[in-house]
């Protein structure tokens, strides 16, 4: 078989200089990325970097269509592997409902068969029968399919939540032993676009989207590769369920309380559990309400949601309607302060013991973030001062240190300063693991959110909910945009 790096080495090593974070690939040599904007690049010559030979994208095909990774495709020795294979997943309602055009677009650029609609073929399913089928065949002696299955890389075009959805299901691999795990691009499609920003993504697609699609596609496959802590949620209710819970929550029978910690409510004797992972945020209160409130509206009104200003601005009026700005005067203001329902305690770096921290009387919603972004690109948590850092016993916040950091919003004008960044959010505390008890009293249901995805949780007048947060062992892989 042709070697691969026969007819592709000269160009990648002009464009890519060595990046640390590619030694565990011994994958590509990176130099100094230039704007690729001013380059041109053919159909041919993406296509040649990119695309798979035929029999294997309709061997993958095939298997996911069966549900079954046992090829009958017989191994070749004939064909060029490409430099860095590329599969893409769409979701076709992202995009200002943009997305089906995106598909088609992305298909006559490599082939049909590497780009999945997400609500066709779910990213679990590529894992189990797609990534299985080049298993089986890489054991067979194929070696095309064994490069091809170390090189490959994954395009996401969708919003936060779709990027996360593939994200916690490429790292099942780590859980079954089946390295390496293909690093994740993304084309920026949803509202907020905060994991997209982080990366060098941007914050939306380019209007000339056409053009663009292919300098992404090209883009991702010559990027460096950085990493991206991971952080794993567990939910701990009274006997019920999640009405309509987002893909990213599971249910789960791994129920068991940490009674080492102070309990202040009442212990539920029959239990449910929901786990999910995140990579942005987590919150809890009145941001998630309005995420909540808007999500559903989006959903019972889909004209509404024909891009991402239109969404800021009905998003903007829907806080209004919900109270975020001004508490209802039908309601009594004291209900509304988490400190009245919640319980903080927090393990920092290092550390095995709990610390309980104080909630703010004033805040009304929770963020614990991992990455500098949220809210449309904004960095509430601001870029501190050294003497501050030290001060309150913080450090640096980077989205691979281990760390969550948590802040409050108190009501809607203090989070829309916060967000133009004319102060900083209420600083709680940085936390290696959080367990927050939440107890019902008033409050039939709370909300909660995480990476775009928010859900409303029902809430037990006699017996508390439990929230744990932890980091994923294995971080996951994002290839940077900028």
């Amino acid at each position: 078989m042709d070697s691969p790096s026969s007819s592709g080495d000269s160009l990648t090593a002009r464009m890519i200089p060595r990046h640390s974070s590619l030694d565990s690939f011994g994958a590509m040599k990176v130099v100094q990325l230039v704007n690729l904007a001013s380059i041109r690049v053919s159909k041919a010559e993406l296509r040649q970097r990119v695309m798979l030979p035929k029999y294997l994208r309709l061997a993958i095909r095939d298997c996911i269509l069966r549900k079954d990774d046992s090829s009958p495709a017989s191994s070749s020795s004939s064909y060029l592997t490409p430099e860095v294979p590329l599969m893409v997943f769409v979701n076709p309602k992202s995009g200002g409902r943009q997305g089906p055009l995106i598909k088609e677009r992305l298909q006559n650029l490599i082939s049909e068969e590497q780009v999945f609609d997400l609500t066709e073929v779910k990213p679990n399913e590529f894992i189990r029968y797609g990534l299985g089928c080049l298993e089986v065949l890489a054991a067979r002696g194929d070696e095309c399919a064994k490069e091809i299955r170390e090189r490959m890389r994954i395009v996401v075009a969708g919003g936060d939540g779709t990027v996360g959805w593939v994200l916690g299901c490429l790292g099942e691999l780590n859980v079954q032993n089946r390295q390496p795990v293909p690093p994740v691009s993304i084309m920026p499609l949803g509202t907020g676009n905060d994991l997209s920003r982080s990366f060098g993504w941007g914050g939306s697609f380019p209007f000339a989207w056409k053009s663009a699609i292919k300098r992404t596609l090209y883009r991702a496959s010559i990027a460096p590769v950085s990493r991206l802590d991971s952080w794993n949620i567990l939910i701990t209710m009274p006997s019920g369920e999640i009405e309509d819970p987002p893909y990213s929550l599971k249910t789960t029978q791994e129920c068991i309380i940490d009674q080492s910690l102070e309990i202040e409510g009442e212990l539920p004797p029959s239990r449910n559990g929901y786990e999910g992972v995140f990579y942005n945020y987590f919150s809890i209160g009145m941001d998630a309400q309005v995420a909540y409130g808007f999500h559903h509206l989006r959903n019972e009104k889909p004209n509404l949601a024909n891009g991402p200003i239109a969404n800021k601005i009905i998003y903007s009026g829907y806080g209004c309607s919900q109270g975020w700005f001004m508490t209802h005067c039908t309601n009594d203001p004291g209900l509304r302060g988490l400190k009245n329902i919640m319980t903080l305690h927090i393990k920092k770096l290092d550390s095995s013991e709990w610390e309980k921290v104080p909630v703010p009387k004033s805040v009304r919603a929770v963020v614990a973030l991992n990455l500098h972004s949220y809210g449309s690109g904004r960095n509430p948590w601001g870029n501190l001062k050294q003497d501050y850092l030290e001060k309150r016993g913080f450090v640096e916040a980077q989205a691979d240190d281990g760390l969550l950091e948590i802040f409050g919003l108190k009501q809607g004008w203090h989070a829309s300063f916060v967000m133009v960044e004319l102060i900083s959010a209420k600083h709680i505390a940085q936390a290696a693991a959080i367990r927050l008890e939440i107890r019902g009293g008033e409050w039939k249901d709370a909300f909660m959110q995480m990476d775009g995805e928010p859900w409303k949780q029902p809430m037990s007048k006699d017996y508390s909910t439990f929230v744990d947060i932890k980091r994923v062992p294995h971080q996951s892989l994002v290839v940077k945009g900028d």
